[in-house]
């Protein structure tokens, strides 16, 4: 055996034995329903939180895209795969978050990367939430800046980390998620924003769960009655939107610094135009009907009270069961009575943490949320223990 296999089987091995090797199932959605192994089941492990993949409007506008400009951009943005749509999804996104400009990436992993190290470097200091997104940290890794770690949604922690080391760096910059993915919580982005003004750092939030779901569908930075100050409010098109690619919303100088200097928007194909179409479909569905977008914090309200839960802050609902065996059996429980939950395990969650993650799409049945309630209190009715 090579000793590039010999590597890999070892490391699968001891995947294996800790029950944390991950195997890609095919799947076919049909809006709140996936097939599979040949079982059509209820899912509710899907962010495709207003169910626009499969809106008859989104899907016409992308099939009209493909029909005008190709199924694929065909070169960078920076070349000649700047298509006319993009132009249109872009004051669309601004005008959304209430800022002056957009840029649009080829996903949010990419976006995360991409903008991070064309703000700061290694004279720099990065403050991260703990609990940001994978792509968060990854691209304050590649920044080469200094990054400090606070303890999650600590803001006493935050500050005590700006006291002690912002003078010694040139610029400074604030890393969160917006709504947390695993957790469904929202960051205090309100203070936050004034930790940052205080310490001149730079505020980004990550909304990929909060845009079309929170704030009337404008997102965790309009939370509440007034906007949230945040200069870097970046997010997805996977979500809510329902297509795909990454964004970044920002001001103009900003903007145009990501369009000449971000990697990962000058070296990337850009998105085909059929997604682009779609996004923009879904984007006039998210700002015409406020009504629809609050929908799955309402689902997910619904469920968690059926439980004796906290009120959920987003869609996201988690059942912390803590250990992988233990999450394993309750996921394979619950679709055995035809439910779609998948078990989320370390190293998505930190050891010691695993669990199941509801998400909750607008097009849920209330009844189907009851079911699914009770099902999970006679089933993993230990978890649910005080």
């Amino acid at each position: 055996m090579r000793s590039l296999d010999a590597f890999a089987c070892g490391k699968l091995a001891a995947l294996d034995g800790a029950r944390l090797r991950r195997t890609p199932v095919v799947t076919v959605r049909d809006g709140i329903f996936a097939e599979r192994g040949g079982r059509i089941l209820l899912s509710f492990s899907c962010n495709d939180y207003l169910n626009l993949s499969r809106h008859p409007e989104v899907i016409k506008a992308a099939v009209a895209a493909a029909q005008r400009y190709g199924v694929g951009a065909g070169a960078s943005r920076l070349v000649t795969g700047n298509h006319p749509l993009y132009d249109e999804l872009e004051t669309r996104l601004a005008r959304l978050k209430g800022t002056a400009a957009a840029c649009v990436f080829g996903s949010g992993y990419l976006a995360n990367t991409g903008i991070i190290p064309a703000l700061v470097g290694a004279d720099d200091l990065i403050l991260v939430d703990e609990l940001s997104h994978a792509c968060v940290h990854a691209g304050a890794k590649l920044s080469g800046a200094a990054v400090c770690r606070y303890r999650h949604c600590d803001m006493a922690d935050a500050e005590a980390l700006l006291t002690a080391n912002r003078a010694k760096h040139q610029r400074a910059l604030i890393a969160t998620d917006g709504v947390f993915s695993m957790d469904g919580d929202l960051a205090p982005l309100a203070d936050l924003s004034t930790l940052a003004q205080r310490f001149d750092a730079w505020l980004l939030a990550d909304d990929a769960h909060g845009l079309g779901v929170i704030g009337g569908g404008r997102g965790s930075s309009f939370a509440n009655s007034a906007a949230v100050d945040v200069p870097l409010q970046m997010g997805t098109l996977s979500k809510a939107v329902g297509a795909y690619g990454g964004y970044l919303c920002a001001s103009q100088p900003v903007v145009d610094l990501m369009r000449t200097r971000a990697r990962t928007f000058i070296y990337s194909t850009g998105l085909p135009p059929p997604v682009v179409g779609a996004a923009i479909a879904a984007l006039d569905i998210i700002e015409c009907d406020p009504a629809y977008t609050a929908l799955p914090l309402r689902k997910a309200k619904l469920f968690a009270r059926a439980l004796n839960l906290p009120d959920p802050q987003s869609a996201i609902v988690p059942l912390v069961l803590r250990e992988t065996e233990t999450v394993l059996a309750a996921a394979q429980a619950l679709e055995e009575d035809g439910f779609l939950v998948v078990p989320i395990r370390p190293p998505t969650v930190p050891k010691g943490t695993a669990r199941l993650r509801f998400a909750f799409t607008a097009q849920h049945p209330d009844a189907e949320i009851e079911r699914l309630a009770a099902t999970v209190r006679r089933r993993v009715s230990e978890a649910l223990a005080p």
